[in-house]
């Protein structure tokens, strides 16, 4: 599964205004390229919809739908019981790691220092997030893997076309794509994130 998610290197961060919002977000998404889909807790029904789209791509090994805004061990086990095959937070908890190495599960933390990097490896994390990628900017990953080269790094909040690059290119094994995904579905329609998601992957040189 984390080779898969690695392989994929994208990953969706939904935010759906509704149930069905985040839905046609990530089918979208998934028919421009992008594979792994995050929904979100801040998306009405989060759950609902993470068991509703594991479902639907059941037949695909190359979709892993997950949960993001994970911020409580009770949104945790939520996440996992509504069939979400990774964590991601905006910060590191020990406890929902806890959590979900007990369900063999994956989870992603936020990190901003490297003090908070080493904790989260410590505990068992083999992905970081490193939030907010916008603040920290791809140079951070360059220093981190100075000292520390073996530590798997996803920036997610400030990625963009013009920036996709030069994170893949600093070392990050994967992205999180958020608000620039959906960012003309109101113009546009839904059409838009695929396009969106196809530039983003030739924008990487994928």
């Amino acid at each position: 599964m984390l080779e898969t998610l690695k392989q994929n290197y994208f990953f969706a961060v939904v935010r759906g205004k509704t149930e069905e919002d985040a839905k046609e977000i990530s089918r979208y998404a998934i028919k421009g390229g992008i594979r792994n889909i995050e929904i979100t807790f801040s998306t009405p029904n989060a759950a609902k919809v993470i068991r509703e789209l594991s479902d639907e791509f059941s037949d695909r090994d190359d979709v892993v739908v997950g949960a993001g805004t994970v911020m409580t061990t009770e949104l945790a086990q939520e996440a996992i019981a509504a069939g979400a095959k990774f964590l991601v937070s905006p910060h590191f908890s020990p406890a929902i790691q806890e959590v979900a190495k007990k369900a063999d599960n994956l989870y992603f933390p936020g990190c901003a220092t490297v003090t908070e990097i080493v904790s989260a490896m410590e505990a068992g994390c083999q992905i970081i997030k490193l939030f907010p990628g916008g603040v920290l900017g791809p140079g951070f990953i360059k220093d981190v893997h100075g000292p520390i080269p073996q530590v798997d790094l996803m920036p997610s909040g400030g990625v963009s076309i013009d920036n996709i690059a030069a994170w893949k290119k600093a070392g990050a094994c994967a992205v999180g794509i958020g608000s620039a995904l959906a960012s003309k579905v109101a113009t546009d329609g839904y059409e838009s994130v695929t396009e969106i998601a196809k530039a983003f992957i030739e924008a990487a040189g994928e």
